[in-house]
């Protein structure tokens, strides 16, 4: 049976990201890893200018102007911080984020992430993604194992445009968490769903 994106969202918090660690969470199913963490040691960042970021709030919690990368109203724990995108970016390509979350279309075996075009489809741009994806410490990727018409995601090469070569770390789906070994270009099974067979992965020569 897959993981569900909860199951995947805890397990990421707590078995992939350590107390006292400046955590960055993609849009989509990355925002769900701050159900999490929302009592642990964590500061949560968002390339919009925000650092020591809360939980959703609750309806007479919501402030408008208090906001994440994906412009979803968020809150702001006691001692967190706003500031422009500057010194946003800044903290990103100076190597002061320690992990970040990140959702994607494609992985592959060498860790090179494909997260923000499929050609022929109207886009508003990277975003965050790029830098993210260069300046984390660790890169995270949390995502589905396959796309809608049931094609792998986690590939030998990929064949959407690249947001960043060699940069994924570790690989979170609905059947399993995944290593990249980027020296022997393959995927390393940590673990699997219940009942899922490394069969049911992929081309048997991806994953050990």
């Amino acid at each position: 049976m897959p993981y569900t994106r909860e199951e995947m969202a805890e397990m990421v918090a707590t078995t992939l990201i350590a107390d006292g660690e400046t955590v960055n969470l993609g849009i989509g199913m990355p925002t769900l890893v701050a159900d999490y963490l929302e009592h642990r040691p964590v500061m949560l960042h968002s390339e919009n200018g925000l650092l020591g970021m809360g939980p959703y709030p609750l309806a007479h919690q919501v402030d408008p102007q208090i906001i994440n990368a994906g412009k979803e109203t968020v809150t702001i724990k006691e001692g967190g911080s706003t500031f422009d995108s500057t010194l946003s970016f800044g903290m990103i390509r100076g190597g002061h984020i320690d992990v970040a979350v990140l959702g994607a279309m494609q992985v592959a075996a060498n860790g090179d992430l494909a997260n923000w075009q499929v050609p022929g489809k109207k886009v508003t741009g990277m975003g965050g993604a790029m830098d993210l994806a260069r300046g984390a410490k660790k890169l995270i990727v949390m995502m589905q194992h396959s796309d809608k018409e049931g094609s792998k995601k986690l590939v030998h090469e990929c064949s959407l445009p690249l947001t960043a070569r060699a940069c994924v770390h570790v690989v979170v789906t609905d059947l399993g968490v995944f290593m990249v070994d980027q020296e022997n270009r393959r995927f390393l099974v940590k673990n699997l769903a219940p009942n899922i067979r490394l069969s049911d992965l992929g081309d048997d020569g991806l994953f050990v």
